[in-house]
């Protein structure tokens, strides 16, 4: 039983319940030791649904120890997937099967496909995406551009959202970085541009869209606009009980939310 089980949760309709569908949250790991991934399972382990081994860091562990982590999360029934940085180099050496082989062989459950620092053609993402779809993974990919002067202009983010839908992605991120600054939805400082999501988001439904938003000020805006089941990712484990209070108003900036609802009723 949660301790203060007495206190309702001031905002309500979180799903708590996994799996989820959406309420989605990804955690960037990027480099926990074994001890430290064991404290963030029992400390939030209900509030993660996927885990990043983020960029190529899955390169850098030994073996044994990488199988543990991986198993360590899914025993919390939580999703695992090496950053998409690290299909783009597999990609880029002409060994994509392999390491799709090789992920699904140390137990990743997922993969992401995305194109941020080299050039995929949309037959060759089609070709991905289905290839890692039948090797049975769950596929989640990615829209943006790593660099600020390659970033695309919100149709395009809508169009390439669009398109990985339709070929099966289980949900598109929008690229936003580890530090979630001028890149994607987000300006220089980190504050949200209202009007490009809005653009981003005209044709597609917000629900198929997980944001990267590794900043708090990112995260009160879209749980603010999208409600508490907004799919956000790029959390660092150290925040994910800190969003989970965003996601359920026991925390300032969202219990204000609920206050105000009450006093328009």
């Amino acid at each position: 039983m949660k301790a203060f089980s007495f206190i309702k949760t001031p905002l309500q309709g979180r799903i708590m319940k996994k799996p989820r569908t959406k309420g989605l949250t990804m955690v960037i790991d990027t480099g926990l030791g074994l001890s430290a991934a064991k404290d963030l399972m029992e400390n939030a382990s209900e509030y993660i649904d996927f885990v990043k081994l983020a960029f190529g860091t899955p390169r850098l562990f030994e073996e044994e120890v990488l199988r543990r982590k991986i198993k360590l999360y899914r025993n919390y029934q939580i999703d695992v997937y090496p950053g998409g940085t690290f299909l783009e180099i597999a990609y880029s050496q002409n060994k994509l099967e392999k390491f799709l082989d090789k992920a699904k062989d140390l137990g990743f459950t997922a993969i992401e496909i995305s194109d941020g620092s080299i050039e995929i053609n949309e037959s060759e993402r089609e070709r991905i995406i289905k290839t890692a779809k039948e090797k049975g993974f769950i596929v989640l990919t990615e829209v943006g551009k790593k660099l600020k002067t390659e970033d695309l202009t919100p149709e395009e983010y809508a169009n390439g959202i669009k398109k990985d839908l339709d070929l099966g992605a289980f949900k598109v991120l929008i690229e936003a970085r580890e530090a979630g600054r001028g890149i994607g939805i987000y300006s220089d400082s980190g504050e949200v541009i209202e009007e490009r999501v809005d653009l981003v988001l005209k044709y597609v439904n917000v629900d198929d869209v997980m944001f990267e938003a590794p900043l708090k000020n990112q995260q009160v805006w879209l749980i603010s606009k999208y409600g508490p089941n907004v799919n956000l990712g790029n959390i660092h484990p150290e925040n994910v009980i800190a969003l989970e209070a965003l996601r359920t108003g026991l925390r300032a900036d969202t219990f204000i939310l609920s206050m105000r609802g009450k006093r328009n009723r």
